[in-house]
């Protein structure tokens, strides 16, 4: 699934065109590599979010097209 996707998907960010500014501005990297919106993003990868001066890292637990927001947590967890 494409980066921008899955932090939309997945309620990390609420719009799938923040997302993809985010990652066109480097300021999301996956598993140590600044990444494009297009990356691929895999169960298992290291996502990296810098928002302001505040870095959040999240792992990759589950990759789903449509989830409820309820479910949208069980994607991901938090690391640091």
């Amino acid at each position: 699934m494409r980066l921008d996707k899955f932090l939309k998907v997945s309620r990390i960010i609420k719009r799938r065109t923040v997302a993809k500014d985010f990652a066109a501005n480097e300021r999301v990297m996956v598993n140590g590599r600044v990444a494009k919106p297009s990356t691929e993003v895999k169960i298992g990868d290291r996502l990296t979010l810098q928002i302001g001066s505040h870095t959040t890292v999240f792992e990759v637990l589950d990759i789903k097209e449509n989830v409820k927001a309820a479910a949208a947590k069980d994607m991901y967890k938090v690391i640091e």
